[in-house]
């Protein structure tokens, strides 16, 4: 379990592949202190596991559904990359509830400055939006964030000076790809409800 408050920006040191996906050497710091071989860390909001560790960094492994689900499978050598430890319990929850678990991936179509901050914006599938309320939690790229706006085709965001400086959402991510997860809760109400809805056909 995960904050979406992004300790380090890490660099993709090596890419490996192997037969069930991807073996990805990162480079940190920050989050390399305290680290031991199973722990879980966030690279871009996807929960993975650590299986090497190394002075200047560690290794994870993904395997072929990630890599199809997430944006790890386009990244490169020297890619920056947002990084989070799992949190520890009694630690402060400063952003809001994450797992790791990357729904699907959006589209930066707009980062519009507004003050001494930008509105980004998202254009994602409606399979992502259904889950989606405006002020509600979103996690881009590992950042916990609060939805500012929402229609049917994506929803905007607010950068504080702060979140672009710590991590790699800003200004010059228009036309790339980010991972989202959203509010765990909304999957949750709708598993829970979905067994008694009446079908559309019978109202």
């Amino acid at each position: 379990m995960f904050t979406g408050l992004v300790e380090e920006i890490g660099t993709i040191a090596a890419l490996a592949p192997t037969p069930a996906g991807m073996r990805v050497g990162i480079r940190a710091q920050t989050t390399r202190e305290g680290l031991d071989i199973g722990d879980s860390v966030a690279v871009d909001g996807a929960c993975l596991t650590v299986v090497e560790l190394h002075p200047d960094g560690f290794v994870i492994e993904s395997v072929a559904e990630t890599l199809r689900r997430t944006t790890l499978g386009e990244a490169q050598a020297g890619d920056p990359v947002n990084l989070e430890r799992a949190v520890a319990v009694g630690d402060r929850l400063g952003g809001h509830l994450v797992q790791g678990h990357i729904d699907g991936t959006g589209l930066v179509s707009s980062v519009v400055p507004e003050g001494d901050g930008w509105i980004l914006r998202v254009d994602a599938a409606s399979g992502i939006m259904r889950y989606v309320v405006e002020k509600g939690s979103v996690t881009i790229d590992g950042v916990s964030l609060t939805v500012a706006g929402r229609d049917g085709a994506g929803l905007t965001v607010a950068l504080i000076p702060h979140t672009v400086a710590m991590t790699t959402l800003g200004p010059d991510r228009v036309g790339t790809r980010v991972n989202v997860e959203v509010d765990l809760v909304a999957k949750y109400i709708e598993a829970f409800v979905a067994p008694y809805q009446v079908p559309r056909e019978a109202q």
